[in-house]
């Protein structure tokens, strides 16, 4: 019998289909794992902003996450917007009751267009109840000065919030530099012992919607097939730029990445 492994996404629903679970389910397929779903929100977006958000009863996000895990148990589970500080908390209950790991926890606050996803009140929902639970968190420059309460700008900042969000509970912590000034992107990894460093030249194009999302989701696929945690985030920040090099030329706003891409590795990966 030919067996892949499952992975459950807990994400916001993108009606332009740039970024959350239709991103996620895009990314899953590419990394030739089963992808499933529980909808914490429907959105109507677009490439050029979020018009509208009609949050999911908390319960019913519940009921989902049960539905999924009790007949297709995930090999890895992603969350990425999340909306409300409800419904954190009752995805970060699942989590723990469902025993879900390994766990990839994208703290979505802020789509690429400006428009907030995560209601202020939620914020230290997040920081207190999932980042404990989190195998790797994966904040932005943005998301991780306000997880760690202070300003996140050089690299050296970036290695201060990753040991601070593993003092917090996470078991790693991968700090993202693409909000950051420069033609390098870095990229920093802190697993509770060691630092892992990544960079690459940035790419110029006005794609990068669902960025966040399709790394967050390549991480958990790479888990889920088994690989160690390091390997898994340089395959997915390879898969990324990757994406963003061959972009479509979609919508007139922030355009989606090519999840048409191949999940290989390619050569041009600079881990240090």
């Amino acid at each position: 019998m030919n067996r892949i492994p499952v992975v459950l996404t807990i994400a916001g629903s993108d009606s332009g289909g740039g970024a959350g679970i239709q991103a996620d389910l895009k990314t899953f397929h590419a990394f030739g794992v089963y992808g499933t779903s529980a909808v914490t929100a429907l959105t109507a977006q677009n490439t050029v902003g979020v018009q509208g958000v009609h949050a999911v009863p908390p319960e019913f996000v519940r009921e989902q996450i049960h539905s999924v895990v009790s007949d297709l148990r995930p090999a890895a589970v992603k969350s990425g917007m999340l909306g409300t500080r409800a419904i954190v908390l009752v995805v970060a209950a699942a989590i723990d009751a469902e025993r879900l790991e390994p766990y990839v926890l994208d703290p979505v606050m802020v789509a690429t267009s400006g428009d907030r996803l995560l209601d202020r009140d939620a914020e230290a929902a997040v920081r207190d109840a999932l980042v404990p639970l989190a195998t790797l968190v994966t904040p932005n420059l943005d998301e991780a000065a306000i997880l760690v309460g202070a300003p996140v700008d050089s690299e050296s900042d970036m290695r201060d919030a990753a040991v601070a969000l593993v003092e917090r509970g996470a078991a790693a912590a991968l700090v993202k530099g693409g909000h950051a000034a420069g033609d390098v992107v870095v990229d920093v990894l802190y697993d509770g012992a060691t630092f892992s460093r990544w960079q690459r030249p940035r790419v110029q194009t006005r794609a990068g919607h669902g960025t966040g999302c399709t790394l967050s989701a390549a991480i958990a696929a790479g888990l889920a097939h088994g690989q160690p945690l390091a390997r898994a985030v340089e395959h997915a920040l390879d898969y990324v730029h990757r994406a963003l090099r061959s972009a479509p030329d979609l919508g007139s706003g922030h355009g989606p990445l090519n999840h048409l891409e191949p999940a290989a590795p390619s050569s041009r990966a600079t881990r240090e």
